[in-house]
């Protein structure tokens, strides 16, 4: 089944990341910063698909060699800030429908970019990436990176920042709507598009960018672990904060599943009108009751966590999972 899955985030100054090294970790290649003197190497990374980068479409036929060239790119992007928080990058992730076959996932993430590169007037410098290969991870996780600049491209370099950087403030006064609109404005396209090359592959599956409960879906979203603390497990140490989130997990689904009965059990027999007091014990009683469930559902799964014996470091990989759903926003 197609899942549904975009996330945005940044890269800059702020908090230390550098985009000279997002682009190298993703494309499994050797580049320098030319602004920190530090060389990022990951050329023998695996699982590196394909790689691209897409301009606008106005430069389709300009001699563009600098904008097309990754190392350059990105330490242009680089130079070209100087506040000490400036924003250096974005980068969409996606999830890859394993329903299409890999010439159809590499034309989806491509058309997708060029969207995003004309609506924006930014260079995306994408790669489809494999699932991993550790024992433990998911085989049907192939999912694309979209490094975009936050400047536009012109002929003679990167320029000013993209409408996208904008505050909301000049973006009214400029007659444009709020950079969260953007956000949805995103999030919408990637459905359409995906939905798009589903049909056009004559595939049934379809997602949706919206939460579960705007689709209907009476079922908690799946839990969100960072990245950080599934390397940790895979590395074979414990992340208790990855157990409690689990744990919550599976306290709010029992919750869920209860207040679902309480509420079938309502609608079938109403409390008596003249019983006010009775009615306020009864609430009272099913607020404990609830607590209980949830303090219950955390034990149970802690004491199954307790069990279950985490394989060494020498044992595992790294990896990465599909730990999310449509209902988790941006």
């Amino acid at each position: 089944m197609a899942i549904y899955y975009l996330n945005i985030t940044s890269f800059g100054r702020a908090n230390g990341s550098s985009a000279v090294s997002a682009a190298a970790y993703r494309s499994g290649e050797r580049i320098r910063d030319e602004r920190t003197g530090k060389t990022y190497d990951h050329t023998e990374r695996a699982g590196v698909l394909h790689k691209e980068i897409v301009l606008p479409s106005k430069f389709a036929n300009a001699d563009m060699e600098w904008a097309r060239d990754r190392t350059k790119l990105w330490n242009s992007a680089e130079e070209a800030e100087t506040r000490k928080n400036s924003r250096v990058a974005r980068e969409y992730l996606v999830a890859l429908p394993v329903e299409l076959s890999p010439e159809q996932r590499l034309t989806l993430v491509r058309e997708f970019s060029q969207e995003l590169s004309n609506r924006y007037q930014f260079a995306v410098d994408f790669t489809l990436h494999a699932p991993r290969t550790a024992p433990d991870s998911d085989s049907r996780n192939f999912h694309a990176h979209l490094l975009a600049t936050t400047r536009e491209v012109t002929f003679e370099g990167l320029g000013g920042k993209t409408h996208l950087e904008f505050s909301d403030r000049n973006r009214y006064r400029l007659g444009m709507q709020s950079v969260a609109h953007e956000v949805v404005h995103t999030r919408e396209r990637w459905a359409s598009v995906t939905n798009h090359a589903l049909k056009t592959a004559n595939v049934s599956a379809r997602i949706d960018h919206r939460s579960l409960a705007a689709q209907g879906v009476d079922r908690e979203p799946n839990p969100r672990i960072p990245h950080a603390l599934i390397e940790m497990e895979r590395l074979g140490y414990r992340s208790h904060v990855a157990d409690n989130i689990r744990a919550e997990f599976h306290a709010r689904v029992e919750r869920r599943e209860h207040t679902r009965a309480q509420t079938s059990e309502q609608g079938m027999v109403q409390a008596p009108v003249h019983a006010p007091v009775k009615a306020l014990e009864s609430s009272e009683q099913k607020v404990r009751t609830l607590e209980e469930i949830r303090r219950q559902a955390r034990e149970n799964w802690l004491k199954m966590r307790q069990s279950v014996v985490l394989p060494s470091p020498k044992d595992t990989d790294r990896g990465q999972h599909r730990t999310s759903d449509s209902d988790h926003s941006l």
